[in-house]
């Protein structure tokens, strides 16, 4: 449901800087939905410019945004543009804000995360790509949605690395960028499905990969892709 508006004090205008990156984040958002990550609004994301952080509202549908509806918090979550209730999940974006160098973040509730998530404590390295989020993804300890004690467990998963899951919940993951944040993410859906595939054969045990190999990914992957 679409939230109501306030007639509190006029806000900051929408700069060249943040009109861009709010357009960039309503973009991701829709990717999210199109491509299964999020059913409704179950998801969020953000990106950061500065000390300011555009982030998507609470309860709206992402096809309903447009320029007018960006959504701007200071980095104590002082919001400082738009009308619209920021997401429930700002402290989560926050907290990685405040303590790493990110610049963007996604969160879904993508399937096959979030059945992992209630399975194990840490997704095993089953494929290379587990080298492009720091190593074997952790599983964040069950806080409830929207708080600090969540935004805290999701602190101490993400530990030296860029993508955590959360138990019973969905996934966190950061970048440089937005569309990096968005890769990572697909990435981890998909490793969290190649994992279940593999462990639900009979009788079957799936190889992983060591940490010297991972080692070795970790190296190659730094240099992966056109430069320039």
């Amino acid at each position: 449901m679409t939230q109501s508006r306030s007639t509190r004090q006029p806000q900051p205008r929408l700069t060249h800087p943040l009109r861009q990156a709010w357009t960039q984040v309503v973009s991701t958002a829709r990717r999210t939905t199109a491509d299964g990550l999020v059913v409704g609004t179950s998801g969020n994301v953000s990106a950061r410019v500065g000390d300011t952080v555009l982030v998507t509202p609470s309860g709206v549908p992402y096809d309903r945004l447009g320029p007018r509806d960006a959504v701007a918090v200071d980095l104590d979550g002082h919001q400082v543009l738009g009308t619209l209730k920021p997401t429930s999940e700002l402290p989560m974006h926050l907290a990685i804000y405040r303590e790493t160098d990110a610049e963007a973040v996604v969160h879904t509730h993508a399937v096959h995360a979030t059945a992992v998530s209630t399975l194990v404590d840490e997704l095993p390295a089953i494929h290379y790509m587990t080298a492009a989020l720091g190593g074997p993804v952790r599983v964040a300890p069950y806080a409830l949605y929207g708080t600090d004690e969540l935004a805290a467990a999701m602190l101490e998963a993400l530990r030296d690395r860029s993508g955590c899951l959360l138990r019973n919940h969905g996934t966190v993951v950061h970048g440089a960028t937005l569309d990096q944040a968005y890769d990572r993410t697909a990435q981890l859906e998909w490793m969290c499905q190649v994992w279940l595939t593999a462990v639900s054969v009979p009788g079957r045990t799936p190889s992983l990969i060591p940490p010297d190999e991972m080692r070795r990914a970790a190296e190659k992957l730094s240099g992966y892709g056109q430069k320039g």
